[in-house]
């Protein structure tokens, strides 16, 4: 069944977790100040389109395919990206809240996780080379057989990855933060 295409359309203030947000094809859209926490996003097509503090904590994001689509300042709690339709996925977050969400085995090739507080994400089987976290806090992140070849850690804050059972080959850590990287050591370094 195809679903209408609803293109260059902006949504402003609105509350998507009362009223849901109509099916269809969302192309070159912004959402700004909208709410869809808790609400039913599943199968939808966002492409080209932008959420800007927007609080999408706990949507329903089955089969949801996310192309080209960027999210500033928005919290996103408690999503499970891998339960999206992963073809052509692509997706950038600018000072975003993704506390207790999961890329779990996502192929995110070159992905943005700029300003974000990422507490308790779950990245295990991720596939996360060239990988920017900048000034992100991963708190309690899962990173377990990730792939973090040639990404960028300089500037996060606050991981702990262990290199025994993940690949961090030309990945870039700031020498402040390389307690991260021997924690299951229990070492101490002055």
């Amino acid at each position: 069944m195809n679903q209408p295409i609803i293109a260059d359309k902006t949504f402003k203030n609105q509350d998507f977790s009362q009223l849901i947000l109509a099916k269809g094809e969302y192309e070159n859209c912004v959402f700004e100040g909208c709410n869809f926490e808790s609400s039913f996003l599943d199968n939808q097509n966002f492409m080209e389109c932008e959420f800007i503090d927007c609080n999408l904590s706990n949507a329903n994001i089955i089969h949801t395919t996310f192309n080209e689509v960027s999210f500033s300042h928005c919290k996103l709690m408690g999503l499970k990206f891998e339960h999206c339709n992963d073809f052509l996925m692509t997706f950038s977050f600018l000072n975003c809240n993704l506390n207790f969400s999961s890329f779990y085995g996502l192929t995110l090739y070159r992905q943005q996780f700029i300003d974000c507080k990422m507490n308790q994400v779950d990245f295990t089987g991720a596939k996360l080379s060239e990988a920017n976290f900048e000034n992100s806090n991963l708190e309690g992140a899962i990173f377990q057989q990730t792939n973090l070849e040639k990404a960028n850690l300089y500037s996060a804050f606050n991981f702990k990855i262990d290199p025994e059972i993940n690949r961090i080959n030309k990945a870039v850590f700031d020498k402040e933060n390389l307690m991260g990287l021997l924690h299951k050591y229990k070492i101490i370094v002055k």
